[in-house]
């Protein structure tokens, strides 16, 4: 089945000259403001056409951006006391983070003022945050996290969704995440046909619960209508593989798989700086792969695919790692402003709207443009 082109995004929000707005907690991080001004310095020296809403105390980011003079002209400073610390309760926060950078961060979305939030501090409070103020996009039962995974694909990296959003996920749950990550690949990884993989502990047909079986039917039924491969059934040794595009899978086992990855991928670095620096000749051997090693390191360093995203709300939110420096808060405005960039909010709302319908009527009612 052929597609239509995506329809051109009618709700992007923008600011001067046409620019893309963003919302930036300046707070709430492992660095402080300090990191989160610096890595905006970075994305705007190479984004012209975007503009920020800051938030958090006005002295200190007035103090910070007149270092900055040509980045503080396309700032806009929104004072807010609080923080909101990674050892802060979800609950908490709701009751009593009104004045947080945090809460002002998502506000600014929710008002229609910018287009996307950033925020690289508590997890769990700014999902809470999130869904209170902006709520669940109209037929979404569990927003999902999407993050990026290193991968064979000439992309260079794959979906996984969900990871830490929530820990339970049923077959309706799944099928969502199957649309909102094909919607995401489609639209923010440039996939015209993404292929969607189901986690699993094997791949054979009679492997996992009744609620991955139910989860397998229902996305298979939708893969014209959705625009969308289903390959079936994938394993953990698939997760940087070239065989699958997007993996879905519940909030308990991506978080876990999520942490595993960091942490080996740590560990392998750390095993690597000790086996060069062992003796004098490896240490010679280094200096001669330096070149290799390098590159081997940009391709698979976190801070390069900092972000993940907040899916099924009424509005985008692009969570940052809490201890990422200003390399890693530059990758997370990136993808923050490539998916405002795309539209991406507005199609995937279409998408979740038509889901009911998909493998019924949807291709007379639009499912079929490629949301």
């Amino acid at each position: 089945m052929t597609s239509a082109p995506d329809p051109q995004p009618d709700g992007l929000r923008t600011g001067p000259a046409g620019a893309v707005v963003i919302s930036l907690d300046a707070m709430g991080g492992d660095r402080g403001p300090a990191a989160v001004v610096a890595g905006l310095a970075q994305f705007a020296a190479a984004n012209s056409d975007a503009s920020f809403v800051i938030h958090g105390p006005q002295d200190d980011l007035t103090r910070m951006l007149a270092k900055r003079p040509a980045l503080a002209a396309r700032c806009t400073i929104r004072h807010a006391d609080g923080v909101v610390t990674m050892d802060d309760k979800p609950s908490h926060v709701m009751r009593s983070g009104q004045n947080t950078s945090m809460w002002s961060t998502i506000e600014s979305v929710r008002n229609n003022e910018a287009s996307v939030a950033v925020s690289c501090g508590n997890t769990g409070a700014l999902m809470a945050v999130s869904m209170v103020r902006l709520r669940k996009l109209p037929g979404i039962n569990r927003p999902a996290i999407a993050c990026l995974w290193p991968s064979r694909n000439p992309g260079g990296f794959n979906l996984m969704l969900d990871v830490g959003a929530d820990v339970k996920a049923d077959a309706p749950d799944l099928f969502q995440f199957a649309l909102m990550g094909a919607s995401y690949a489609r639209n923010g990884l440039g996939i015209k046909r993404p292929r969607i993989g189901l986690l699993n502990v094997g791949t054979e047909e009679n492997k996992g619960g009744a609620e991955l079986k139910a989860a397998q039917d229902m996305i298979a039924a939708a893969t014209e209508t959705g625009n969308f491969d289903y390959i079936g059934f994938v394993e953990g040794g698939d997760l940087p593989s070239s065989r699958v595009d997007v993996l879905v899978t519940d909030g308990f086992t991506g978080n876990i798989a999520l942490k595993t990855g960091e942490g080996t991928a740590k560990l392998i670095g750390d095993f690597l700086k000790e086996a060069f620096n062992a003796t004098l000749l490896s240490r010679f051997g280094a200096l001669l792969a330096m070149g290799s090693l390098r590159r081997l390191r940009q391709r698979i360093d976190p801070r390069r695919q900092n972000g993940g995203v907040f899916l099924g709300l009424n509005g985008t939110v692009v969570k940052s790692h809490g201890s990422a420096d200003a390399t890693g808060v530059c990758a997370a405005i990136q993808l923050a402003y490539a998916l405002a960039r795309s539209g991406f909010q507005e199609r995937l709302a279409a998408r979740v709207a038509s889901a009911a319908l998909a493998g019924q009527d949807a291709p007379e009612l639009g499912l079929k443009n490629g949301n």
